[in-house]
């Protein structure tokens, strides 16, 4: 059976960026080999969807480089039955990628365009385990929490302790620490014990931070 281009881009993905970035995890390989990245871009970026770069997209966000991605999902160790959070959703290729690996996902976007886009490219695929809600980034979604995980789509100066406060016992959130002037952000993974959260720096990234989760200017007099 002949396969299509895209197909033939996803395989090579999967082969050329993500596993020779040390992504072992054959249910995250799988997961990137089934998801069709071309359908979370507008039609003109079809062509490029599967490069090694960052996607902007039309609403402001990005679509994280593949390879970034992968690497973050496969550190947050996400299990069949798992309930997780993705913070800064864009389109949902991330929500749809820990769709196969989770039992549930909730998505949260800021605005109700982004969001209506996304969850009709989801119920598209058939996706049926994942939702994508409006709610301000960093107030993540406490009405369906705790999550096991959370996966925040981007670039932080800061995390808030409201959103770190809605991970279950032991849970993991995985995103790229980038504080203010540094010129490249450091994928991070904060981890729950109890009332406490470390945070373990596990590779240098550099994706674009969302504007949310950046510190606002202090004033001084």
């Amino acid at each position: 059976m002949n396969q299509s281009p895209f197909e033939i881009a996803r395989k090579t993905m999967v082969d050329c960026q993500i596993r020779p970035s040390k992504v072992t995890d054959q249910n995250v390989l799988d997961a990137f080999l089934t998801v069709p990245r071309e359908a979370f871009v507008s039609k003109h970026q079809q062509a490029v969807a599967y490069i090694d770069e960052d996607l902007p997209l039309s609403n402001g966000r990005n679509l994280m480089e593949p390879m970034v991605l992968a690497r973050l999902v496969q550190a947050l160790e996400i299990r069949t039955g798992d309930n997780v959070l993705v913070v800064g959703a864009a389109s949902g290729y991330g929500s749809a990628i820990i769709a196969h690996l989770a039992g549930s996902v909730i998505a949260v976007e800021t605005r109700a365009q982004t969001v209506e886009k996304a969850q009709e490219i989801l119920v598209a695929h058939g996706i049926d385990n994942a939702a994508v809600v409006k709610s301000r980034l960093v107030d993540g979604y406490a009405d369906e929490g705790p999550y096991d995980q959370i996966l925040v789509e981007g670039g932080v100066e800061a995390m808030p302790e409201s959103l770190l406060q809605q991970l279950a016992p032991k849970g993991r959130l995985a995103a790229v620490y980038r504080p203010h002037g540094a010129p490249v952000g450091v994928a991070s993974l904060w981890t729950r014990s109890g009332k406490d959260f470390t945070r373990k720096s596990l590779f240098d990234a550099c994706v674009p931070n969302l504007d949310e989760f950046n510190k606002k200017p202090e004033f001084t007099f």
